[in-house]
């Protein structure tokens, strides 16, 4: 089934963004869905002519909406839109890098909501043609040959106007009964083709993590290995040297000799068993090493996210220092400026005085 599904469903568009949801509880905050950016994207079945937006995170689909005419994206600020799914029963919101992203990912929404609007009206002609039955109207009657006696009592042109009332209401309650099983049967299907996404994507990151195990495991085993043949290399080395001990001709310095270099094999055969000992501890623990690098990339996810805090505090600050610099430059001008004004008025009142000087000598 799942080969099937990836056939005939291609994405289209994809984006990195930040995606929130709307607070059931108060209807006003938004709650991240996911603790870093991840990919948006659009899909496209071409069997059912269905426009759908889909983002994974980690083991679970954290957007599978499915883009219908009456849907509308809006760019709430700069690096910011949002769009309500009234069969999820959500608002989706998406938080971009730059502006460009946001304006990318807008007209993308709008030329598919487009798309599903012509493939919406396609399907219905397709269906009411598949059809007719449920296009049956009441037939019109002619005044000269078809029209009954309307002004009869309770007589036949009454029973046929009944009648005909009759299979019309008939008609649009089956029309209506047919439109709502094709509903829920694609609900149905959207349901199923949503959990087989997130079955495949954890079932793709178990494997993933069991070929990296696997893999560790091998290591481990050929190192172990070439420990356990030096190990037996050693050991032989030994039993030679004791061989050599047990002979009587040999001298008391080469026994000395071999005393040392017996005592230097035994502790390099005693590391070796302790490396061994650790080795085989070690593939015991692939689900606690497995467990560590969880949390290691768990770290890092936080240590990405708050990367962006801080490039996004360091952006503002650097906004802040460059317009206190520009009023600061402007201020030196004045302060430039008055000076000069000052200086100005200084010069004109030291001619004044010498003018008051030469008045008061005459």
């Amino acid at each position: 089934m799942f080969p099937l599904h990836r056939e005939r469903e291609q994405p289209i568009f994809s984006a990195r963004a930040h995606v929130f949801q709307i607070d059931p509880a108060t209807k006003r905050n938004w709650l991240p869905a996911s603790k870093h950016a991840v990919t948006v994207s659009f899909f496209y079945d071409a069997s059912r002519s269905v426009y759908r937006i889909i983002s994974v995170g980690g083991t679970k689909a954290i957007i599978n909406s499915t883009i219908t005419p009456n849907m509308t994206f809006t760019k709430t600020s700069q690096k910011f839109g949002q769009w309500a799914d009234s069969r999820a029963n959500t608002v989706y919101g998406l938080g971009f890098s730059t502006e460009q992203q946001l304006q990318q990912f807008a007209e993308q929404f709008k030329e598919v909501k487009e798309a599903a609007r012509l493939a919406r009206e396609k399907s219905q002609e397709r269906f009411e043609l598949a059809n007719p039955a449920l296009n049956i109207a009441a037939p019109e009657l002619s005044e000269d040959r078809h029209s009954p006696p309307l002004l009869t009592v309770n007589g036949p042109g009454e029973e046929k106007l009944f009648r005909s009332k009759s299979a019309e209401v008939e008609l649009t309650a089956e029309k209506e009964r047919v439109k709502k099983m094709l509903s829920e049967g694609s609900m149905c299907e959207i349901n199923l083709e949503a959990e087989l996404f997130t079955l495949q994507d954890s079932n793709a990151k178990l494997v993933a993590a069991l070929q990296e195990a696997n893999s560790s495991v091998e290591q481990w085993k050929k190192q172990l290995a070439e420990y356990q043949e030096e190990t037996d290399r050693l050991r032989d080395q030994v039993a030679e040297l004791e061989s050599q001990l047990g002979h009587p001709a040999a001298g008391q310095t080469g026994r000395e000799e071999l005393s040392q270099s017996l005592e230097k094999l035994e502790a390099q055969l005693r590391d070796k068993d302790q490396e061994i000992h650790n080795l085989q501890s070690k593939k015991t623990d692939v689900g606690e090493l497995e467990k560590e690098r969880e949390e290691a990339m768990q770290r890092l996810q936080d240590v990405e996210r708050r990367n962006t805090e801080l490039e996004d505090q360091v952006q503002s600050a650097e906004k802040t220092l460059a317009s206190s610099r520009e009023d600061q430059k402007q201020a030196e001008v004045e302060v430039r400026r008055i000076i000069e004004v000052l200086d100005v008025k200084i010069c004109d009142l030291n001619d004044l005085r010498q003018s008051l000087a030469k008045l008061i000598d005459k």
